[in-house]
């Protein structure tokens, strides 16, 4: 039998900008899950949100680079490159491109409570495990959902992906977790300039080693 690769969470947002909850829940997942690593997603853009008020993707990087320090998260524009734009295209390139990683996808609960909306999302469930972690306001949204309705027959518990085992999927995890207050949207509101203190010279994708520009559009 093939050795087992790096165990590692995915976790996909637009991080304008990331932020210290980003950073405490990414923490929290991988010792409940036992990963070796998780990668930030930053987003090129995001199909079910507004384009407005966004920064730039070299600024949003930047900022998730400062987040992620000193930690085994490693934020990257991979989605750029590869030129996916939804999140099923995304997990089936990552799966191609990494062959010796195992990957568990790690979303809030409130997209969970949206998750139907997502282009092909059981095909995403069938690509790899899904770590759901709660959030406040939204767990009770997120149970009742379409795509929970769907999902629950396949949930296991957290410590089943702690095994040494080759994952499969569907597998649903749902994680409680303390709430954390700290959204972006806060940030923005108290700081709407917060991206110019990022405008500098282009900064490397730590995963994809690609220069990406502090300044440019989306």
């Amino acid at each position: 039998m093939a050795a087992i690769g790096p165990r590692t969470g995915l976790l996909g947002g637009s991080f304008n900008p990331a932020h210290g909850g980003h950073r405490r829940v990414t923490l929290f997942a991988m010792d409940a899950l036992g990963l070796d690593q998780a990668w930030w997603l930053v987003s090129p853009g995001n199909p079910l949100k507004s384009q407005k008020g966004m920064a730039p993707l070299g600024a949003r990087l930047r900022s998730a680079l400062q987040q992620a320090r000193r930690a085994p998260i490693v934020p990257t524009a991979i989605e750029g490159e590869m030129g996916t734009r939804y999140t099923v295209d995304t997990l089936r390139s990552l799966k191609r491109r990494y062959p010796g990683r195992e990957f568990v996808w790690l979303m809030g609960a409130d997209n969970l409570s949206q998750f139907h909306r997502w282009r092909n999302w059981r095909e995403i469930a069938r690509i790899m495990p899904i770590a759901v972690i709660a959030r406040p306001g939204y767990d009770g949204i997120a149970l009742a959902s379409p795509a929970m309705a769907w999902l629950r027959r396949y949930q296991v518990p957290a410590a089943s992906l702690r095994t040494r085992g080759r994952w499969s999927a569907p597998a649903l995890v749902l994680l409680r977790f303390d709430p954390d207050s700290r959204s972006a949207t806060a940030i923005r509101r108290v700081d709407p300039e917060w991206a110019s203190r990022y405008a500098a010279n282009p900064i490397r994708d730590p995963l994809t080693h690609r220069l990406i520009s502090t300044e440019e559009g989306i």
